[in-house]
């Protein structure tokens, strides 16, 4: 099918609750888990979670790499709000810094991470080459990278049978918000082309489970930090 712009990020106080409550805990630490995997000696230094959602994902990575301090950047308001308790309750807000911020151009320092993150913001975006502009902007040459989103499905009713398998108890506005992601999420042939048009061809690009595609590696050096001619 094709893709359908989804609606506006989650901005309702609401809205960013409901989905801090849902269960996103395995995913969210199969993302962890699969930075370590893929990058076994990045242990320390400074990172950007592009995206942040309530937190979980940045507080989590401060958990497991204490070594890291991390920089969470979410466009919603609620959002942040969401992360910067959650980081409180965690005990590792002197490492977990929130940031209220959207794409493109965010007021950050040029080539100031050691490694750029970012799960499930890619299909929010109209313009998916101002995403991967902002991760070559920000990380350094040899920065890691591990990206994940959801995989867009061939038809609405594979959209339906996903959202009813793996959300069908969550609330309704949850579902629904998923199902319109996967109808705004890119397949693995557009995220290639994607990143290979910047200049980003070294990097892996895969499918991480039957509803995700992941892309890691390393920024190449040399490699123009501005939008591509």
């Amino acid at each position: 099918m094709d893709r359908v712009l989804e609606p506006e990020l989650m901005t309702g106080e609401d809205q960013a609750l409901a989905y801090a409550k849902a269960d996103f805990a395995q995913v969210n630490q199969g993302f962890v888990d699969r930075f370590r995997a893929c990058f076994p000696k990045a242990v320390g230094g400074a990172m950007v979670d592009l995206g942040c959602g309530p937190g979980d994902i940045p507080v989590r990575f401060a958990k497991t790499l204490p070594g890291f301090t991390i920089t969470a950047v979410d466009g919603s308001e609620p959002m942040i709000a969401l992360a910067k308790q959650a980081a409180k309750q965690a005990g590792v807000e002197d490492r977990v810094r929130a940031r209220c911020a959207r794409l493109p151009m965010l007021p950050l320092p040029l080539q100031s991470f050691d490694a750029v993150v970012s799960n499930s913001l890619l299909h929010h975006m109209p313009d998916p080459h101002l995403f991967w502009n902002e991760v070559v902007r920000l990380g350094r040459p040899g920065a890691a990278v591990l990206i994940m989103d959801l995989l867009r499905p061939e038809s609405p009713g594979r959209a339906h049978e996903i959202v009813e398998q793996y959300s069908g108890t969550e609330a309704p506005v949850l579902k629904e918000d998923f199902f319109n992601s996967l109808c705004a999420a890119f397949t693995l042939r557009e995220i290639r082309y994607q990143i290979r048009s910047r200049g980003l061809g070294g990097l892996v690009c895969e499918l991480a489970s039957d509803r995700h595609w992941i892309v890691w590696g390393h920024l190449p050096k040399g490699i123009q930090k501005g939008p591509p001619p």
